[in-house]
């Protein structure tokens, strides 16, 4: 049984441009950058690199946009995910903190650009975010959210219900929080798009060339794949949660959690589901998040559950968007399902990793790759540019393996915050929502 859900399952892979025309590496060849994984996060770093004359080369185990940058729900959400700003703040230092997190309230309107640059196509769509409140108590979560993030230069703000109902046709909502800057996208053509306008400045890529080792040899680092090796002064490993060897317990930095999105066949009526095409999230714990796609798909994602079974949770899916768009009929024709991995650690914001000298690697994305790829991938140039490390946006960090608990933890916090959701529901006075 394979570890990760094949490609043919994914939406995106169909609906994108194709990719540009690679081939495994073959014979020996030297880069003063070398990347492992081409997906958002190394393809960011070499398009940074290669636009300022590094000599990179990217390898990838499969093909461009393989992993999670391939086969995520496409949303491109300026936010942390689990932690306030001030969070982060805590865990980072505010010399530290103050960097990423301006780099990643911003990576929207930078991918944007990267998008407008290079005329990537790849259904890019920046009408906003909106995080629903689903109980009146929530919208106090909301208004420390919208001072939290205005207090750091962004521009969201509060929605009533009625405006709420304007923006994504939900019904049952409260109101909510708006971000003007979220996106959505095909995440497989903005990966095409990236490798595409990396190449554009230089840079080499090959696929079907997995890193089986990496030694260092005379001050440079020698990496071997099965049909050639590349000499490099710098190496970067940025494979995430799809880490599969080329460097001894790297995949051992985190714990996979899955996450299962699903596409409709495109409907006619899309427009009265999402009428402004922003991205919705309904506001519960296990998150339901939805766009639409340029052809009038919906695309819907959230968390299995461990004992859920495929056909259960896609009647979960259903039941969930119909509560919030009664019109919708009884059953969806669904043409897509797959599940992606998250690469999830204790702290859930990205971890860099010394490997040695010359050396690191990057995990723990967490379930917000879009901005994320580049926001790391600036990080990751300037480390490789040999900004001192002090000054970098993350610290580089021994490699550490991940607590053992986290095989289980994000399960049972997931299966807490539903029962935080009924019982907040009960105590609003709801009907029984599905869960």
């Amino acid at each position: 049984m394979p570890r990760f859900s094949p490609m043919s399952d994914v939406l995106w892979p169909r609906t994108a441009p194709p990719a540009p025309e690679a081939s495994p590496l073959a014979g020996d060849i030297e880069a003063e950058i070398c990347i492992v994984g081409a997906g958002f996060c190394g393809l960011h770093t070499a398009l940074s690199l290669s636009k300022e004359g590094r000599s990179v080369v990217v390898l990838e185990a499969e093909e461009v946009g393989f992993g999670g940058s391939g086969r995520n729900a496409g949303h491109c959400t300026p936010t942390f995910h689990h932690h306030s700003l001030s969070g982060v703040t805590e865990m980072l230092g505010a010399r530290r903190s103050e960097a990423l997190i301006q780099l990643q309230l911003n990576a929207s309107d930078r991918i944007g650009e990267i998008v407008r640059d290079y005329q990537i196509d790849c259904e890019w769509v920046q009408n906003g975010y909106v995080m629903c409140a689903s109980t009146r108590g929530r919208m106090a979560a909301m208004t420390r959210k919208r001072d939290d993030y205005n207090g750091a230069g962004q521009a969201t703000r509060l929605a009533d219900a009625d405006e709420v109902m304007q923006l994504t046709g939900m019904h049952g909502q409260f109101g909510g929080w708006v971000h003007p800057g979220g996106a959505h996208l095909n995440p497989m053509g903005l990966s095409r798009g990236l490798a595409r306008a990396a190449e554009e400045h230089g840079a080499r890529t090959h696929i079907h060339s997995p890193v089986k080792g990496a030694v260092r040899d005379a001050a440079k680092w020698r990496v071997t794949t099965p049909g050639g090796t590349v000499t490099a002064d710098k190496l970067i490993f940025a494979t995430g949660a799809y880490t599969q060897g080329g460097w001894s317990r790297l995949e051992r930095t985190f714990r996979i959690m899955r996450v299962m999105v699903g596409a409709t066949r495109p409907m006619s009526n899309a427009a009265d589901v999402l009428p402004k095409n922003v991205t919705a999230h309904d506001g519960r714990g296990n998150i339901l998040v939805y766009k639409l796609d340029a052809f009038g798909r919906i695309v819907a994602s959230m968390f299995p559950r461990l004992m859920g079974g495929r056909v259960r949770m896609l009647r979960l899916l259903e039941s969930r968007l119909r509560y919030h768009h009664p019109s919708l009929p009884e059953r969806l024709e669904w043409e897509c399902l797959w599940t992606g991995e998250l690469d999830m650690q204790r702290n859930t914001i990205p971890r860099l990793y010394r490997l040695g000298e010359g050396a690191v690697a990057v995990t723990g994305l967490s379930g917000r790759g879009v901005p994320t790829g580049w926001t790391v991938g600036q990080v990751l140039a300037d480390w490789a540019n040999e900004v001192p490390e002090a000054d970098l946006a993350l610290p580089i960090e021994p490699l550490a393996q991940a607590p053992a608990y986290m095989a289980i933890a994000p399960q049972l916090a997931l299966r807490a915050y539903e029962l935080r959701d009924r019982w907040d529901e009960w105590r609003d006075g709801q009907s029984a929502r599905p869960w």
